[in-house]
């Protein structure tokens, strides 16, 4: 089931965003969206097999226009049946993601008004056991 959780008052620098999950067995996607009324500010996509290479596209879609895909990484974290801990750390510049605790990458702002982005979505091969957010 797709997860979607609403950001009342949006983002802000400081906000955390703690997702604890467990990777389906024979996964081949999963998607954490940051999105402002139509927009994704954030796309965070690890996939499993992609043309037998496991990457992380981050991405952004402003106005029903995908921005430059990002996928170069030096590690992919995640495995299948397993479980992880990632958090999303907001600051003024960019998200800071960290999965177990790692530092994994940081996406810089595409969207100025942080507090426009108000909703959270997961979706696709993955079984959340808690989400929280934590305002600045």
């Amino acid at each position: 089931m797709p997860f979607t959780q609403n950001i009342p008052r949006g983002l802000e620098a400081g906000t955390n965003i703690i997702i604890n999950a467990n990777i389906k067995d024979k996964a081949d996607k999963f998607i954490v969206d940051l999105g402002a009324s139509g927009d994704l500010a954030f796309h965070f996509n690890p996939r499993f097999n992609e043309y037998g290479k496991k990457v992380i596209v981050r991405n952004s879609r402003i106005r029903n226009k995908w921005g430059q895909e990002e996928r170069d990484l030096a590690r992919f974290p995640f495995m299948a049946g397993q479980p992880f801990q990632m958090r999303i750390q907001c600051t003024d510049k960019m998200f800071q993601v960290f999965v177990n605790n790692n530092h994994l990458l940081d996406f810089k702002h595409r969207m100025a008004n942080l507090r426009n982005i108000d909703k959270l979505s997961i979706f696709n091969d993955v079984t959340l056991s808690q989400v929280n957010i934590i305002p600045a």
